[in-house]
């Protein structure tokens, strides 16, 4: 882990500037469900931080700059976080239809203010996810929901498959999704046919999996059950998975490896059974 940030304080009228100005979520779930972290549990909804949003209608375009801040149950900005997988915080974004996924590393500065570059070429509405370590807590994720101007026009959730191809790559996923339930997921990289047996390390493991609920877009974030660094860890062609699922119903997985120094994202549908 690297050594967190000193906690910086900030003027209270700007406070209050961006307390108006920023669209402010906290609930991982968007309809005032229950708090998801990012290992599948649940807490209640108020966790003491929330996501602010710089704006809440975006532009559409290649590079729309994001900007937002953490704040904690007095309203001040977070600035002081815990690395966890290599990053101080891991921002997940994804279209209401699923059919846009992105995961990016945001940039923090002095009065902690985030910002990122998204790829919003892409109309519609979007939740954002949070996912982060403050320096004297535990993982939490918050959700917030933006819009990207234009028509929008959702594409239906493809059929659950347990084959995927990206890039070149084929990916296969065993193992079977039950909710309630502890599951083991494996996912197989193969190239030409062939397993992929040196993928790289990507945030200090083989392989990162975010699942999202079709229906409300619950979010999971979970990790292998080993990382790149631990001693016997194969470079592939499997990275296996422990999760679990909340509840029956269609969830849409992102898959993020990382080969030939570039990260590919593999996406499948699967469905949660009781």
């Amino acid at each position: 882990m690297g050594a967190s940030r000193k906690l910086i304080g900030f003027v209270i009228g700007l406070a209050a500037v961006f307390a108006v100005s920023f669209g402010v979520g906290s609930a991982v779930m968007p309809h005032g469900g229950e708090h998801t972290d990012h290992a599948g549990r649940h807490d209640a909804d108020t966790v003491g931080y929330t996501l602010q949003l710089g704006e809440t209608e975006l532009r559409a375009g290649t590079a729309v700059p994001l900007r937002f801040r953490i704040a904690d149950d007095s309203g001040v900005p977070v600035t002081d976080y815990v690395e966890s997988h290599e990053k101080l915080l891991h921002l997940i974004v994804v279209r209401a239809d699923l059919a846009d996924y992105q995961h990016v590393h945001p940039v923090l500065d002095a009065s902690g203010t985030w910002e990122v570059p998204l790829d919003l070429t892409q109309p519609g509405d979007y939740r954002v996810f949070a996912d982060f370590v403050p320096a004297d807590g535990q993982p939490v994720t918050l959700g917030a929901d933006m819009t990207v101007a234009g028509k929008y026009q959702p594409q239906p959730l493809p059929a659950p498959a347990d084959t995927a191809t990206v890039d070149g790559y084929t990916v296969t996923l065993a193992g079977a999704a039950r909710a309630g339930q502890p599951s083991e997921l494996t996912l197989s990289v193969s190239r030409a046919g062939r397993p992929v047996t040196d993928l790289q390390p990507y945030l200090g493991a083989y392989g990162h999996l975010v699942a999202v609920r079709a229906a409300d877009l619950a979010y999971l974030h979970v990790h292998p059950m080993n990382e790149a660094a631990d001693p016997g860890t194969a470079a592939g062609p499997q990275i296996a998975f422990h999760t679990e699922f909340p509840s029956a119903g269609a969830y849409r997985l992102f898959l993020d490896f990382k080969h030939r120094d570039a990260v590919h994202t593999a996406e499948f549908t699967v469905e949660g059974a009781s």
